[in-house]
């Protein structure tokens, strides 16, 4: 229950107060919204006239665009929006992100086929093959077992992507991610394995290596890693991919071979470099690029094929990317510069873009690099919405499941959403004061259920024995306080949102299976 109880008084008060007459008590609020009463119904009316102006886009799309912000659920979404609009001088709440303006949505379950909190890899696998699969596996259906690594059986359980099934009908094709190229979200899209951490030939030594040994003792050709798998696709997805950006550089290089960047060895045991092989393989205008200069100077009109791999792993959050020494595109720059390359196919395209380090904040239990990424793929959602034709375009934007991050207590408006919770004052005139839980301390608006914000004995964690009333919450650094202690916070289970605009956006709505977004990109598509 609220912790408000609204006597006979306050009802009578309310009451002269509507009806024109002079309030007994004249105290202003101290916390206020900006709307005037009249902006409320009239914000209202606005809705109904922009929604029965509507039409549904029954034709077929030319291009379809697929947004993941990886861990992006919607208590994130929620707090992004909120973040966003206080970044803007806001109170935050009325805020919308770019992609909420989209006309269509729907509720994604993100069970996987032996999962009821799953990863990545089964979820990505459902949205981009039409299939729910298992944990930690990629494009094959849940037949296939766990480890296998027999080339030929995987090509009998590999299951067609919408990637590869644009290739085959002469679209142009595009991969980006703030995470790495071989993790599982963008993986899925063209990679078919039975462990996601197979990300380089080296990692097969590591992960499921028994199985490995046993392949190589009867002599099957062994499935390849990840990364081969992005150079050495079939003929029609490498006429097709024009363009591979994000982290993962390692993974691409050999061993012998010193990182520009870094005083670091590549990951690869087999001798090969991926990234010249990708020049090598795709002719005079293709380029490789690893830095913020490089990727500058590509001009899409004079480039084919374009991988730009700007980390050893994963590329930095973007709360710390412009620390970053060699410098790296943003995911709205990377967004822009990758549609201006698909868009000379006059086929149309299929692209998909990862918000990847959302999640990977959320499992730190740092909420605001979490949030300031979400907060950057809306950014780039926007951008995409600019540049492409309503008409002819097909953008979904959804998550692959949700995160334990929840917004609680009763914070007034415009609260800080970082900060701590302090709510709207009993009284009109009395100032706002921070909440109390039952062993009398203040709490954050925002916390986990579970993760390393439960464990105390340092600058970044604290415990909820330490009394956060003179600590920075909205420091950047600082983890929101949990409830369980993990090393890594969890994934969640509930349903994520789909939001959609474009020909076919109408097939999104309601409670949809993860895997249904496939069949709507299939069908917006024509295929």
């Amino acid at each position: 229950m609220h912790k408000f109880v609204r006597t006979a008084t306050a009802v009578a008060v309310a009451f002269a107060v509507s009806a024109g007459a002079t309030p007994v008590f004249s105290a202003a609020p101290v916390v206020q919204g900006p709307e005037s009463v009249q902006d409320w119904y009239k914000q209202g009316q606005n809705f109904i006239r922009h929604s029965e102006r509507m039409v549904d886009n029954r034709h077929h799309a030319k291009n379809v665009i697929l947004f993941v912000g990886d861990g992006m659920g919607i208590s994130t979404i929620t707090a992004a929006r909120i973040l966003e609009g206080q970044l803007h001088g806001k109170p935050g709440e009325e805020n919308r992100l770019s992609f909420e303006h989209f006309p269509n949505v729907g509720l994604s379950k993100t069970y996987s086929w032996d999962q009821q909190t799953p990863d990545s890899a089964p979820t990505m696998t459902a949205m981009v093959t039409g299939y729910k699969a298992r944990e930690g596996m990629l494009s094959v259906d849940h037949l296939t077992s766990r480890g296998e690594c027999d080339a030929a059986v995987i090509a009998k359980h590999a299951l067609p992507t919408i990637l590869e099934q644009a290739a085959a009908a002469g679209k142009s094709t595009g991969v980006v991610s703030t995470a790495r190229l071989t993790h599982a979200t963008p993986a899925a899209t063209y990679s078919h394995t039975s462990v996601r951490d197979w990300e380089s030939d080296s990692d097969m030594n590591s992960f499921f290596a028994a199985n490995v040994a046993t392949c190589k003792a009867k002599g099957v050709t062994l499935v390849k890693d990840i990364a081969r798998q992005l150079i050495e696709v079939s003929p029609a997805v490498r006429a097709s991919l024009k363009v591979a950006m994000g982290g993962g550089r390692s993974y691409f290089l050999p061993k012998t071979m010193t990182d520009q960047e870094y005083a670091k060895s590549g990951k690869r045991s087999d001798g090969r470099d991926l990234t010249a092989e990708w020049v090598s393989t795709r002719g005079a205008k293709a380029q490789y690029v690893w830095n913020k200069a490089g990727f500058e100077a590509i001009d899409p009109a004079k480039t084919e094929y374009l991988l730009g791999l700007f980390e050893n792993s994963h590329m930095q959050y973007e709360a710390d990317r412009a620390t970053d020494k060699a410098g790296e595109p943003s995911l709205t720059e990377m967004t822009e510069k990758s549609i201006k390359m698909l868009d000379k196919n006059k086929r149309g395209y299929f692209l998909h873009v990862e918000g990847g380090r959302v999640d990977h904040a959320h499992h730190a239990g740092n909420a605001q690099r979490a949030l300031l990424d979400a907060i950057e793929l809306a950014k780039a959602v926007k951008k995409a919405y600019e540049m492409t034709d309503p008409r002819e375009t097909l953008i979904i934007v959804t998550a692959d499941h949700s995160h334990t991050f929840t917004i609680a207590g009763y914070p007034h408006r415009g609260n800080n959403i970082l900060g701590l919770s302090a709510a709207v004052p009993a009284n009109d005139g009395d100032p706002v004061s921070n909440d109390k839980a039952n062993d009398g301390l203040p709490y954050t608006t925002l916390g986990y259920q579970n993760g390393p914000g439960a464990v105390g004995g340092s600058s970044a964690a604290v415990s909820r024995s330490t009394d956060l009333t003179s600590v920075d919450t909205t420091a950047l650094n600082f983890l929101q306080q949990a409830l369980v202690p993990l090393g890594s916070e969890t994934h969640a289970g509930e349903d994520v949102a789909i939001y959609a605009t474009g020909p076919k956006s109408s097939l999104v709505h309601g409670s949809m299976e993860q895997n249904w977004i496939y069949h709507v990109m299939k069908e917006a598509f024509g295929f």
